[in-house]
């Protein structure tokens, strides 16, 4: 699987982002049929107090109409990200950012990087 996502990751870090991202955060969703979806999506305020800083969405990769399916869930993608932050070819990309999370669309957001 971390193939996929690091396949996945490395395709769409390739586009240019928009300097008002200041962080990203990886959404998590249930597509039916114990699918799962993940998109990547860049935000304008990152609050390690305030999780609602991943829905101040601004930029979303073009993840939203081709996003990374799978049938696992959260603890795989998390750590998936994980060794993508410490090996990614890409990594440095994510790691400009305030902030790097990961979290269901409607549910708690882990934060798996800070500068």
């Amino acid at each position: 699987m971390y193939t996929q996502v690091k396949d996945w990751l490395d395709s769409i870090l390739k586009q240019e982002i928009p300097d008002a991202v200041v962080a990203l955060n990886f959404n998590l969703y249930e597509d039916g049929g114990n699918n799962w979806s993940m998109e990547l999506v860049g935000t304008e305020s990152f609050d390690l107090e305030d999780e609602d800083w991943c829905c101040d969405e601004i930029f979303d990769f073009g993840t939203r109409e081709t996003p990374l399916s799978w049938n696992e869930i959260l603890d795989e993608m998390t750590q998936i990200i994980k060794k993508y932050l410490e090996q990614g070819a890409y990594s440095y990309i994510l790691k400009n950012y305030q902030g790097v999370g990961i979290g269901f669309v409607d549910g708690d957001i882990e934060i798996l990087f800070t500068k």
